[in-house]
């Protein structure tokens, strides 16, 4: 089972209303998912991984938001250093009321010395950037607001 597919599976499962699942390939490679109140945990070939929430989204002490949250998010592909800009010197792919269209570059993403750059889903104006510059990221966290 290659890479896109086990992230296809993990997209699957956290969408449906699955609690657990469990399969073994004829390879012998077996993988377990499992959710438990917004925290999964992955097993594959006898080796647990243990996929948290963003913490921040979940700090009971914060106020309750009172405005309704609209538009598209635009969501990490990987686990990696959210970069907003290029280089150092250089000046940001967007800021928040930035009209972007749909394959525009909106950010690097640095996993494994490697720097991918991340296209916009959407068409539309950037109304929140959730990561600041050089934060690490965790695969589906939310970048970008778009209207």
């Amino acid at each position: 089972m290659n890479y896109e597919e086990i992230k296809k599976l993990m997209e699957d499962m956290e969408k449906s209303t699955l609690t657990a699942i469990n399969i073994e390939l004829p390879d012998g490679t077996k993988i377990s998912m499992k959710k438990e109140s917004q925290q999964e945990e992955i097993v594959v070939n006898n080796h647990t991984y243990e996929l948290k929430p963003d913490t921040k989204e979940n700090d009971v002490s914060k106020e309750p938001e009172t405005k309704e949250e609209t538009g598209n998010i635009i969501k990490s592909p990987m686990v990696g250093n959210f970069y907003i800009k290029a280089s150092p010197s250089s000046e940001p792919y967007v800021e928040v009321g930035s009209l972007v269209e749909k394959g525009d570059t909106v950010c690097i993403i640095e996993a494994m010395k490697l720097m991918n750059e991340i296209e916009s889903e959407f068409s539309g104006k950037i109304t929140e950037i959730f990561v600041k510059d050089g934060e690490p990221v965790e695969y589906g966290s939310p970048l970008f607001r778009v209207e």
